[in-house]
């Protein structure tokens, strides 16, 4: 399936799924109960948001800081932004997703599974990292004018 068909069945079928689950623990435990979990679980991942993207900024500068590339907190902030949208989206389902993509082992799970199977391949010269002399071509230029 292509990623555009999966985000459109996403769109189509998490809100459905949203509703029923709310009315089904709005029936169990209360209105009331229900909106406050809602708007609790909505402030938690506020808050959460701000740390762990403060913590995976901060890495990126302590990365950039010792001349290493980034690329796992490169990967790791949109997965930050994208589990802050889920967490202020109201429901249940949006928020373990969200809660989710704010667990730093999940968070480095996905940036790795992006950097190995989506970066290494589209970019070929990655794939020979430990070989770089090789790629290395030697010289010297003098300009003419």
């Amino acid at each position: 399936m292509k990623v555009f068909q999966l985000i459109f069945l996403f769109v189509l079928i998490i809100p459905f799924a949203e509703i029923y689950l709310l009315l089904q623990v709005g029936g169990i435990i209360g209105v009331l109960p229900t909106i406050f979990l809602v708007v609790f679980t909505a402030v938690l991942g506020a808050w959460l948001l701000k740390q762990q993207g403060f913590a995976t900024l901060q890495r990126f500068q302590a990365s950039l800081a010792q001349g290493i590339v980034p690329a796992y907190e490169i990967i790791e902030g949109p997965v930050i932004l994208v589990g802050g949208a889920l967490l202020l989206t109201p429901g249940f389902i949006t928020d373990i997703l969200g809660f989710a993509c704010l667990i730093p082992r999940v968070r480095k799970k996905i940036a790795q599974y992006v950097i190995e199977n989506h970066l290494i391949q589209a970019g070929g010269h990655f794939h020979q990292a430990n070989s770089r002399e090789k790629d290395v071509l030697e010289g010297e230029f003098r300009k003419e004018e």
